[in-house]
């Protein structure tokens, strides 16, 4: 089964649960990964997640390691490339870690949505 990780910033925590609810058909046969909260997000939504820790608090180079082993297929994060972002350094570590690894990224729903269909 493939696995995708769902991150979003809280500015774009709303746009990530519209995403997935719109396309559920595609996301039914993925295992599903999130940061924190946002994986709280999903799972209210009515989703099953495996949530990993808060993206400030290590989620996101739990993810990063998860594409540096190759053990995840896709990663859609929504980024709010308008506020500051105190864990910044593990985001671009995150991004960098999926072009090393040819890891699909969609940083906007346009973009996961393309990949997923």
């Amino acid at each position: 089964m493939k696995k995708i990780a769902l991150i979003a910033h809280d500015g774009k925590k709303a746009e990530m649960v519209s995403f997935i609810l719109q396309n559920k058909e595609y996301l039914e046969g993925y295992t599903l990964y999130a940061t924190g909260t946002t994986g709280q997000h999903i799972e209210n939504a009515g989703f099953k997640v495996q949530r990993l820790l808060s993206g400030p608090l290590g989620g996101d180079a739990q993810i990063a390691t998860m594409v540096a082993e190759k053990t995840i297929d896709m990663v859609i994060f929504f980024r709010d490339p308008l506020d500051k972002h105190p864990h910044e350094p593990d985001v671009q570590m995150l991004m960098r870690l999926c072009d090393v690894h040819n890891i699909p990224l969609a940083t906007n729903p346009a973009s996961a949505e393309l990949f997923l269909k």
